[in-house]
Parts: C-alpha cells; structure tokens; sequence
C-alpha cells in the first residue's frame, strides 16, 4: 500500500473545507467587475453621481478605485500574523469562523454605505481582516495531516480556492450589478459568504496529538532542502532567509496582482470593437481564476518534483516575457493572444501562492507555519501596492504601458534572487 492511501478519510475532509473556505475569500480576485462599474468616463466624470440601480453611488477615479483593492490586500497580509496565531494556539475553526463574519460584515458594509469610504472601511479594512483570518488558518490546518512529499500538492488544492473564487464570483457579481445595482452585490454575497465560511469551517480540524503524518515512499535519508527542526518565529525573523521569501514574495505576486486589478477593463481595450467581449469583459477575471486556480494545484504537484526554486524561476522566466509582450498585445488588440500572456501571468502569480507556504514550511518546519507563514505573507500585501503605484504612473505619463515593463523587470530580479537562497541550516543539524 502507498503513503497516501493511509492518509486518514479526515485529511481529505479537512483539505476540501480550507478549499470551500477561500472560494468565498476570493472575492478580492474579482474586484475588477465592481472597479469597471465604479470608473469615471468622459460622459460620467469622477464625482458625478450614479442613477438608477445605483443612484446614491457616485463615479470614482481609477486611482480612487484601486485604493480599496491595495488597502484589502495589505490589511489581508498584516493579519495573517494574528489569523496564523489563532490557528497556531485555538485552532482552524477559530480563526475561520471570525474571519467569514468579517468578510461578510465587509460587504455589507461597503454595499450600504455607498461611497468611497464605505468600500475603504468595508471591502478595504474589514474585508481584509476577514480574509486574514481566514486564509492563514485553512491552509496550515491541511498541511499538519500530511508529509513533507505532498506539501505542493496539498497546498495548491486549498490555497487553488482562493484563485478560483473569480470564477463564480465575476459572472455572478456582474449578474448583480446589472439587474439589482452595486448595493445589493455587495449585500448579497456577503451573506452568501457568512454562511459558507461557518459551515466549511466547522469541519477543519488539527491532527490529533502525536499524529504523525504518512511519509514519503522509501527514501535514502533526510531531504536537505526541508528542515528536520521546527522554528519559532522569533527564530525565523533572525535569518536572511526569511527577508529573501519575503522579497520572493513580492516579486511572484506583484506581477499576478496588476493584471487582476485590470483584467476586465484590459479586455475592454483590447476588445472594445469586438461587441461581445465588451458586453461580457467579466470573462477574462473569470478565466483569469480558473488559471490562477490551476496554477496553484499544477505549480504545487511539480515543485514536490522539481524543487520549488526551479518551479519559481520557471513560471517567473516565461511570465515576465508575457509581461513585456501585454502591450504590444493590447496595442495590436488580438484577444487570443491577450488570454494567453494573461493566463501566463495568472499561472504564475498562482503557482506563487502555493509555492510561498510550501518554501516557509520547507525552511522552518510545519509545526508553526501558521505564524511563520504569516510573517512571509507580508510581502503580499506590499505587492499590493504595485499596482497602486502604476495606477499613478499611467495618469502621470498618460501611458499604460511602463506599468507592465516594470513589473516583468521587478519579476526577473526575483528570479534571480531565487537561485542562491537556501534554507537555513541550524548548528549541529545534520546534512
């Protein structure tokens, strides 16, 4: 019998919860539907009030409209920290639990407040603490019920969630802005949400004391790409290894990030003489989830293969030349050829996301990745605000284009970091 199939019916149990979990925190992956409904145009200035489904809204600014997405992402990352505590000291359910009501308390928010500040306090503040305290719990309560050679794969199949909530969010956020307005999409799926996360979360659970987890198949001794030792985040915060995740982090996500938060109105541009692309730009942030998805589920599988740094520098390489190619791609509006340099890019920021945890857990040990993994975690939220900042170099140099270049030049530096991190080795620990 293989080490898998001794994997206790729980595990699989677990791992699908921390799934259902992040398809309902993923609402950030879609927020590109509700930025396209926000922006100002030349008929609909920036300030000027909404009518209809959406009277009491008024139209905002790209730069305005980003603001919620970057400050939801960095408030996601900085309470990761306190979410991996929780999980660390009271368990999955715990910090699941707080953090569905928070995402769902969020949207509500923001739905009836009606305005800039309601979507800051409400999808920024409070949608970022919810996702937080969710996403760090869900992820290390599955990885505890399984060895170190599944790590990957298990990993991308929770965290794969998180990217494929676009695809069922976009087309159904779009459903509800069109026929019941923008108030009534955010009601509406923070509901949704608050019900689904509670549920998912009552069945996480952490492996029993003195669990141990099926091991690889025979091997010759330890791997010395993985820890034999469990590290204390006091520990992990005194090497040059964690400051290096970190900046690996920004380098993955910040390339994924900028694409997402333009995903519909890219297609708009590219596609603006094609009617049904312009009827139906929701398509590429769905698309875009479902590759985003299965770059977390592919890039985990491999990299327990390949080793996860030659899985990041792979993905990072063929991603950054799709990066520098995006404008030339919009300019010449070929469609085909957009989905694939953005699916490329989703792939990757994707495969990021799996491989981060697994790398943390790689370096420091799984006993503690809810906290550690929180403290690599932080250089996701300042990726966020990449696209916050090309935000102000487009309208500065009326140009669309730097923003891209730059984010595949940033990546490329990444990669090249990537080559000469290992993991740190502790005194007396075997080689």
């Amino acid at each position: 019998m293989g080490a898998d199939q001794k994997v206790p019916a729980r595990a699989w149990v677990v791992t699908g919860a921390g799934t259902a979990v992040n398809l309902c925190l993923g609402i950030l992956y879609a927020w590109s539907v509700w930025k396209a409904n926000l922006l100002a145009s030349p008929a609909h200035p920036a300030g000027e009030p909404m009518e209809g489904a959406n009277a009491g809204w008024t139209y905002l600014s790209s730069t305005q409209a980003t603001w919620a997405y970057a400050i939801c992402g960095f408030t996601f990352a900085l309470f990761m920290i306190p979410g991996g505590r929780i999980q660390d000291r009271f368990g999955p359910r715990a910090g699941v639990t707080l953090g569905g009501l928070c995402l769902a308390a969020g949207c509500v928010v923001a739905g009836l407040m009606q305005n800039f500040t309601g979507l800051l306090l409400g999808f920024g503040l409070l949608g970022g603490i919810g996702m937080g305290l969710g996403y760090a719990a869900a992820t290390p309560a599955a990885v505890k019920w399984f060895g170190p050679h599944r790590r990957g794969l298990i990993v991308g199949l929770v965290v794969g969630g998180y990217g494929g909530a676009a695809i069922y969010i976009s087309p159904l956020a779009t459903y509800l802005i069109k026929n019941y307005g923008l108030t009534e999409s955010f009601v509406v799926l923070g509901c949704l949400f608050a019900l689904v996360v509670v549920a998912a979360g009552s069945l996480l659970k952490r492996p029993p004391e003195g669990y141990v987890p099926p091991g690889a198949p025979a091997a010759t001794g330890p791997n010395p790409t993985q820890s034999q030792t469990d590290w204390v985040p006091r520990e992990v915060l005194r090497t040059w290894q964690y400051y290096a995740l970190v900046v690996l982090f920004i380098g993955s996500a910040q390339s994924g990030l900028l694409v997402i938060a333009n995903a519909t109105k890219t297609l708009n541009d590219t596609a603006r003489h094609i009617p049904f692309f312009a009827q139906n730009a929701w398509l590429l942030a769905s698309f875009g989830g479902l590759v985003n998805a299965l770059g977390r589920i592919g890039t985990g599988s491999y990299s327990d293969r390949v080793g996860r740094r030659n899985a990041y520098a792979l993905n990072g390489l063929v991603s950054a030349v799709c990066l520098f190619l995006t404008p030339t791609v919009i300019a010449d509006q070929n469609v085909a050829l957009l989905f694939v340099v953005v699916g490329v890019a989703f792939w990757q920021y994707g495969g990021g996301l799996s491989l981060m945890p697994a790398l943390t857990a790689d370096f420091f040990g799984a006993k503690n990745l809810g906290t550690n993994y929180g403290l690599v975690f932080l250089g996701w939220g300042i990726a966020f605000f990449v696209p916050q900042a090309a935000e102000y170099i487009s309208e500065a140099t009326q140009n669309r284009d730097v923003p891209f270049y730059l984010s595949g030049a940033l990546l490329i530096a990444t990669v090249i970091l990537s080559r000469f991190v290992t993991r740190p080795v502790r005194a007396g620990e075997k080689s």
